[in-house]
């Protein structure tokens, strides 16, 4: 099953143009990072759009990183569990997420594809990923059923990335809407400084575990 085809991974860039028609907002702008908002009367949240960039990691680099599940596991905190697994004939994959004292975990069950693309002689990166079901829900832990993201890549000309990030994410149960706001306001700009800091450090990883880094 295919997540989305290339010519649909392309129209979600927008590395150079936003589309923020409609009711986007201006949320949060901090450190080159600019973060958009779209409310949903229905669910009550907000659907995101991210534009920031990567200094010294180039865009080849971020996605072996991102796409590297074992080490995702050293180097974000709030991994509780992260592994993949067959379901139905389709590689998912499962990622349980710790949150704060006195709330329950989340989990996801997901599908993720990665697109290298060339586009007017651009070389272009592109990730989705969405929720699928089929796998059971533990106890004790709220399975989170909406949830889709793009991530577009680009070099930035010269050692560093153009990051285009849009996502939804309704975690379920019942967090204040405040608290949401909180998470994604200090949550988008620290994973990004996270992501350079692991980019920095993947090439030592490969090199502890023998994996092949293509980056050597």
């Amino acid at each position: 099953m295919e997540l989305c085809c290339p010519e649909e991974a392309w129209r979600e860039l927008e590395l150079e143009q936003p589309a923020l028609g409609g009711d986007w907002e201006l949320f949060l702008e901090i450190a080159g990072i600019r973060i958009y908002r779209l409310y949903h009367q229905e669910s009550c949240l907000y659907e995101y759009k991210i534009y920031g960039a990567l200094s010294d990691c180039s865009p080849e680099l971020y996605v072996d990183v991102y796409m590297d599940l074992e080490y995702r596991k050293q180097w974000d905190s709030y991994v509780k569990e992260l592994y993949q697994q067959e379901c139905n004939g389709q590689k998912v994959i499962y990622w349980e997420v710790k949150y704060p004292f006195l709330m329950s975990n989340r989990d996801y069950v997901y599908a993720r594809e990665r697109h290298d693309m060339d586009v007017d002689g651009r070389k272009i990166w592109v990730i989705v990923a969405k929720c699928v079901p089929g796998v059971p829900a533990k106890s004790g832990i709220i399975r989170v059923e909406d949830y889709h993201q793009t991530v577009a890549l680009e070099s930035d000309g010269k050692q560093g990335t153009k990051v285009f990030l849009h996502y939804f994410d309704n975690p379920g149960g019942l967090i204040p809407t405040f608290l949401i706001n909180w998470a994604a306001k200090t949550g988008v700009p620290s994973f990004l400084k996270a992501m350079q800091q692991a980019c920095a450090n993947y090439p030592e990883y490969c090199k502890k575990t023998g994996k092949k880094s293509p980056h050597d």
